[in-house]
């Protein structure tokens, strides 16, 4: 991460945890408590005495998934373990795919992904026996998807969903190309060749970015959106995990990837995408306009959402995506659930408020009152 970014971070978590500080942080025990084990070190501290005060548990929880939402949930651990000093929190960034298999093999407490548990996969019913309950999606973090790409002397580049898609698939390869030119009349582009950069691990934002390809231009881009096709499905590089796409881009002259937007909005160009409502920049408010439109398709406390890629409603940045917990309606061990309610009654309250200086869109609020009541549930 790039200093300006973190220094960012920075004064958010600091200006959090002025507010919530009531003690000091544990270390960074490594010690697992899996969503269906019937011991953990969060159960043992629960079970001397220590439980859940005042929202505050003892012990410690791990989590794995998402990169999108690294920045969101280092502030979230800073700012929660401090106001709980006997709190430890885990979280570890290897990508959505491998988070969903680790939550549902048992070794991790929750998983963070940026799409929800797909049942054509089997991964609800193994999530469910993992869980020996129900489990559930809870949209968290909304996280535009930036186009972000690095080209001498173009700093302002307005994209379509058509061309987008003949770029990353190879069908248009240089950046003067008559279409790219049609799209901007004023930009001078020059013939430097088109460098795609696409993830390279399993990750729920190829999957997203997938999803508004197939939608919003379903005559360019024909590929079924899946988390770990874009080697066959693109026509460039690979580079692993968030971070890993926003340093390739921004060490290769020409080139244009796609990445969750807290990555690239202080270091890299990103274009503006017109999908028929006229050209519209990413940043947290169009973000958050989008995600206000989406809509519930899960059912009972699962909330995972449908999201209208397609959407032309002026002023909306249609590359979204959202960030789930995937959490046990009711955990194997009472103290493991409870503290994974207390921590995410954190995140969907109070927490949400740090989202904004970190380059994501907080919940609609209309969302954010459904999520809690979920979250409520969780034992």
């Amino acid at each position: 991460m790039k200093l300006t970014r973190a220094a960012v971070a920075a004064g958010v978590m600091a200006s959090a945890l002025a507010l919530a500080a009531c003690g000091s942080s544990g270390g960074s025990d490594k010690s697992s408590a899996p969503a269906g084990a019937s011991t953990s070190s969060a159960s043992t501290s629960a079970s001397s005495g220590g439980g859940s005060t005042s929202g505050c548990p003892s012990g410690t929880l791990n989590g794995e998934g998402s990169t999108a939402q690294t920045n969101a949930m280092t502030a979230w651990i800073n700012a929660f373990t401090k106001k709980c000093s006997g709190a430890k929190i885990n979280y570890n960034p290897t990508g959505s795919g491998a988070g969903v298999s680790q939550f549902n093999a048992g070794q991790v407490n929750f998983a963070g992904s940026d799409s929800a548990l797909d049942p054509t996969k089997g991964e609800v019913a193994a999530a469910a026996k993992t869980c020996g309950s129900t489990a559930l999606d809870l949209p968290m973090v909304v996280g535009p998807i930036a186009v972000a790409y690095k080209l001498n002397g173009v700093k302002d580049l307005t994209l379509t969903p058509s061309l987008l898609s003949k770029i990353f698939t190879g069908k248009i390869t240089t950046w003067n190309d008559a279409a790219i030119k049609t799209a901007n009349p004023s930009a001078t582009l020059p013939s430097t060749k088109i460098s795609v950069i696409f993830r390279s691990d399993a990750s729920g934002t190829t999957q997203n970015f997938e999803k508004y390809l197939a939608a919003a231009a379903p005559s360019d881009f024909t590929a079924t959106p899946a988390k770990d096709n874009a080697a066959t499905v693109f026509k460039g590089t690979g580079a692993a995990k968030s971070q890993g796409v926003a340093q390739a881009i921004s060490t290769t002259e020409g080139a244009i990837g796609y990445d969750e937007y807290s990555f690239v909005a202080t270091t890299l160009s990103t274009a503006k995408i017109d999908n028929g409502g006229g050209a519209v920049a990413v940043n947290k408010t169009t973000a958050s306009a989008a995600a206000g439109a989406a809509t519930v398709a899960g059912t009972g406390d699962d909330l995972t959402l449908k999201i209208d890629y397609a959407t032309k409603t002026p002023g909306a940045y249609p590359i979204i995506l959202v960030t789930y917990e995937i959490v046990c309606t009711k955990y194997k061990d009472a103290a493991v659930g409870t503290f994974v309610k207390d921590f995410l009654t954190y995140t969907s309250s109070d927490g949400q408020a740090l989202l904004t200086g970190l380059g994501y869109a907080p919940l609609p609020s209309a969302l954010q009152t459904k999520v809690q009541a979920s979250v409520a549930k969780i034992s």
